[in-house]
């Protein structure tokens, strides 16, 4: 059983940023490809940006392209999700997720084959 715990969330003005973080108790997560997904009120959870296993394959949503950066630290316990030019639109409950080692960013980010799923972590964009 893996544990997804995220953090960071918050209270922003808009154009601000913030910075996620995915852990799993210290476990290492390089084992698994990791997902970034939100759900605001009244939609459905999507998929903002997920890494593969590796970290050499990414997939953006197009409304967070080249505003989101997702990525592994070197301790590989930790994935992030940086925002930058947060909007009001971006308010939401984000998740991280997980999914086996040999899934793909693609697959990943439509939400099939997450294995497992963290609490979730509130951001919340307003002046």
């Amino acid at each position: 059983q893996l544990q997804l715990v995220e953090s960071g969330g918050g209270l922003v003005q808009p154009g601000g940023s913030l910075r996620l973080s995915c852990a799993a108790s210290g476990r290492p997560l390089d084992f698994y490809a990791i997902g970034w997904f939100r759900q605001a009120p009244g939609k459905q959870r999507e998929g903002v940006a997920c890494i593969s296993s590796s970290g050499a394959s990414v997939k953006y949503h197009n409304a967070v392209k080249d505003r989101f950066t997702v990525s592994r630290d070197s301790d590989r316990t930790t994935v992030y999700l940086e925002m930058n030019s947060l909007n009001p639109d971006d308010t939401a409950v984000y998740f991280c997720a997980a999914g086996t080692s040999d899934t793909t960013v693609h697959t990943l980010c439509q939400g099939t084959l997450v294995r497992w799923w963290g609490q979730g972590t509130q951001v919340t964009v307003s002046s």
